[in-house]
């Protein structure tokens, strides 16, 4: 159970009230505020591709450069994150989409190999 009050969350949410102004057109995040990281605030999407997390980022104006890539869930997942500052807070982007799987190449009957 956490001791912090709620006030030491105060700098991701007031972060996260400016992001639900300034942004309020851009695609809904899930949202993470945890009193484990009072500082941070997490913006998360998933599924439909990558679109949502490349338009936040790019509102944000984090650098493409620091975006970081990897695969989980067994090369089913592809995963985004990239981190930056807004409003005090230290931002967490992160973005999951699924890995398009690739159609089984069945030999053609004569073909040379």
């Amino acid at each position: 159970m956490s001791t912090l009050p709620l006030t030491d969350l105060s700098v991701p949410l007031m972060a996260l009230r400016l992001l639900g102004s300034e942004f309020a057109h851009l695609p809904a995040p899930c949202v993470s505020v945890t009193p484990i990281y009072p500082d941070r605030l997490e913006l998360s999407f998933h599924g439909g591709g990558f679109a949502a997390f490349e338009v936040w980022r790019d509102a944000l104006n984090l650098a493409p450069d620091d975006v970081v890539h990897h695969v989980q869930s067994d090369g089913r997942t592809g995963v985004l994150t990239v981190h930056g500052l807004f409003a005090g807070a230290r931002i967490e982007l992160a973005g999951y989409a699924p890995v398009p799987q690739l159609e089984p190449v069945v030999p053609v009957a004569g073909a040379v190999s």
